[in-house]
């Protein structure tokens, strides 16, 4: 097998120095993450210096390093080592002949990115590369293109953004040929005034377009107008998606399976029926997105729909857990990774379509909301009432103004309790858990809602 990255051409790509003579196989960042015959690129920050990692990397099994001063390891040396790795990726995307397409959205990014993988993959047999995890921001982007082998078909790069102007850079890096904006909705509202500057973001993506790209956005969303000039003026060839009957990739028919969701769409001239193995509304405007990026790199659709029918949930993003329980088996949905508006309002939906006998929900705080937060929160009450779900823990201060209101008669669960910390939700849960539930784990990441999953998933309950 031809290595990844060989000393020298780190050093010509980077214009950094070789000490030593060495091949690699993969590129990390993280001591931690080092595997046997891997890149270390000795990254230094506000908080820490890579550099003080090295020793753990090579204890780890790195065959080499990135780094801003002369070490005691096989290394090349570089003015500095952010750069160096930002060098690594662009020679990484000159070096191959790839389609390259960019993922974004407030909501959704890393499902799509995945259906995306799995649906290049199998028809290019196992010649397509994507991010890995949600490496989405200015080193996690740079990292996955350094990562890419050199005889990738496809590459799929997932890209984020809390603030104006992210993404304009992170898209000059990526170049993408097809650019994806799977949704707007009140993420990182924080640091915007409205809505519509979250779309503006969003549409930065478009400016990194290789000449000819095609820009795929949400024919549903009320930003699509928005959307659609911005990418117009990049040159982009626009396709739209979704269940608006202008779309040009249109879910025709969709019924409720267990577990997913059986879709007619329409392709262009083409009609696919296919199944997605995960339940939703979102998942299948999602898949939707995935089927016209397929088209517009010359993908296999027929593969494609058959690749969306194997892929499971992703940990944290829709994952089921069935567990067992003497009063009956539990369904535990685990989508504790991440929560904003809409993507909360999409997973207690999909709570709703889930037949059980009782339906729970554990909520945990949605961050960078700023002002309008404790309205937002507030709004989820009526969500909780449509779906009719019997019991809700909420986790967090965010929830203290609907945890009120809920206390002076507003429609809402039956039953609600309400703590601090993923720890005391997770004794809550077990206290009042009878069996035969279905149990939706949904909030930000930093509420720290794994924890409680992983308890329950692994035995522990």
């Amino acid at each position: 097998m031809t290595a990844l990255w060989t000393a020298s051409e780190i050093a010509d790509a980077t214009g950094g120095e070789a000490h030593g003579d060495f091949a690699v196989d993969g590129v990390a960042f993280d001591s931690r993450e080092v595997s046997t015959g891997d890149l270390f690129v000795a990254l230094s920050g506000e908080m820490t210096d890579g550099h003080k990692f090295l020793d753990g990397a090579f204890a780890n099994g790195a065959a080499g390093a990135v780094t801003e001063r002369a070490v005691g390891h096989p290394h090349v040396r570089v003015a500095d080592t952010a750069e160096a790795l930002r060098a690594l990726g662009r020679a990484s995307l000159a070096r191959a002949n790839a389609k390259i397409i960019g993922v974004t959205g407030s909501a959704g990014k890393t499902g799509t990115k995945e259906m995306l993988f799995a649906a290049l993959d199998r028809s290019s047999r196992g010649q397509s590369h994507r991010s890995l995890k949600s490496y989405n921001n200015h080193v996690g982007v740079p990292l996955s293109l350094a990562r890419m082998p050199r005889g990738t078909a496809f590459g799929i790069f997932e890209m984020g953004m809390n603030h104006p102007g992210e993404l304009s850079d992170l898209t000059q890096l990526v170049r993408p040929d097809v650019a994806i904006v799977t949704t707007i909705a009140p993420a990182h509202v924080e640091f915007f005034p409205d809505e519509t500057a979250i779309a503006r973001a969003k549409s930065e993506i478009f400016e990194g377009l290789s000449d000819g790209g095609t820009a795929i956005i949400p024919r549903d969303s009320p930003h699509f107008q928005l959307l659609r000039d911005a990418a117009m003026q990049h040159g982009a060839t626009i396709v739209s998606f979704g269940f608006h009957e202008e779309a040009d990739v249109r879910a025709a028919e969709t019924l409720d399976r267990p577990g997913g969701s059986l879709v007619t769409a329409r392709v262009g001239g083409a009609m696919l029926c296919y199944r997605i193995s995960q339940p939703g509304r979102h998942i299948v405007a999602n898949s939707l997105a995935v089927l016209a990026a397929v088209e517009a790199v010359g993908g296999d659709l027929a593969s494609a729909g058959l690749a969306l029918a194997e892929l499971p949930g992703l940990a944290g993003r829709g994952a089921r857990h069935q567990i067992a329980h003497p009063g009956g088996a539990i369904l535990l949905i685990d989508e504790s990774y991440n929560a904003n508006p809409a993507s909360m309002r999409a997973a207690i939906e999909g709570l709703a379509n889930t037949p059980h006998e009782r339906r729970v929900a554990v909520l945990g705080a949605m961050k960078e909301l700023g002002e309008k937060s404790a309205g937002y929160h507030a709004d989820i009450a009526p969500l909780l009432a449509a779906a009719q779900v019997d019991e809700a823990i909420f986790v967090g201060p965010e929830f203290e103004n609907l945890v009120e209101k809920l206390g002076t008669g507003l429609e809402g669960p039956a039953r609600f309790a309400h703590c601090e910390t993923a720890a005391e939700a997770t004794e809550l849960l077990r206290a009042h858990i009878k069996g035969g539930e279905a149990v939706l784990v949904k909030g930000s990441n930093s509420v720290g809602l794994s924890r409680l999953v992983s308890s329950f998933v692994d035995g522990e309950n």
